[in-house]
């Protein structure tokens, strides 16, 4: 039900925008790649929410984590993926801090420690459970350790300088204890039992294959444009085709079938 309602929330925003072809250039750089097996440098230097500089091996060593790109000011995906993240963990046994850690990295070099703690804040409210602040971290820091790390986990994006927004993939990656990735989840509603067990195999140092990307159709929206492309486009126009044409043979059906005396 939360995959269908995923479809059906990316449909809903595709017929509030003008209906326009996304580059394919642009296209071709909104991508995850997936990089199971993949280090992810542990010597990166970043800021915390309370602004001390560090680096992403203070967060490695001792748990699993769960790596999450995006950018605090999103207008909308990324809200989406911290929602959908956000519930699967609370349908977890394991929690925040206590079995792992959770990393929210902003790709947006401009934004401050300050904005971060605020979404930490506004999260942890959200996630509800005593714990978590000392294992959820929200980082901010420069160009090169961004681009770097962005990189490092295949999560590849691009920017519009006339409306200060990024066109982004949405999802997320786990880590294994020691910083390599083990897993991708990818959209907006995540399975808090795949979580689950995605958690436990990274804390054994497990790798899982890469999993095949069938259905991402929020993929095809770009915030750059507010505009989706010519795929997505098609697939609204046959479902609204398919309606209409299943409205009508509920009428034809049931005007012809004998009322009752």
């Amino acid at each position: 039900m939360k995959s269908i309602a995923t479809i059906l929330s990316c449909l809903f925003f595709a017929t509030r925008f003008a209906v326009a072809e996304i580059p394919d250039a642009t296209l071709r750089q909104v991508v995850f790649e997936q990089k199971p097996g993949a280090q992810v440098s542990g010597a990166l230097q970043f800021r915390d929410e309370a602004g001390r500089l560090v680096k992403l091996s203070d967060y490695l060593g001792d748990k699993p984590v769960i790596l999450i790109p995006g950018y605090y000011r999103c207008p909308m995906l990324c809200t989406l993926v911290l929602n959908g993240a956000v519930e699967a963990m609370q349908d977890l046994p394991k929690s925040i801090g206590k079995d792992f850690v959770v990393v929210n990295f902003s790709i947006d070099p401009a934004e401050t420690p300050q904005l971060a703690a605020a979404k930490k804040a506004n999260y942890l409210r959200q996630y509800g459970r005593p714990g978590a602040d000392a294992g959820w971290h929200f980082l901010t820091g420069d160009e090169p350790a961004i681009r770097q790390l962005c990189d490092e986990i295949g999560f590849h994006y691009a920017y519009d300088p006339q409306i200060g927004q990024f066109a982004h993939p949405s999802g997320f990656v786990v880590l294994t204890p020691d910083g390599k990735i083990t897993r991708y989840f990818f959209g907006v509603n995540f399975s808090g039992k795949e979580l689950d067990a995605s958690l436990t195999a990274a804390a054994s140092n497990h790798v899982e294959p890469g999993i095949r990307q069938l259905f991402l159709l929020c993929f095809h929206y770009s915030p750059i444009t507010g505009k989706y492309g010519g795929l997505i486009v098609n697939i609204t126009r046959v479902l609204g085709i398919a309606t209409v044409l299943a409205i009508a043979a509920f009428i034809l059906r049931a005007a012809r079938r004998p009322r009752k005396t």
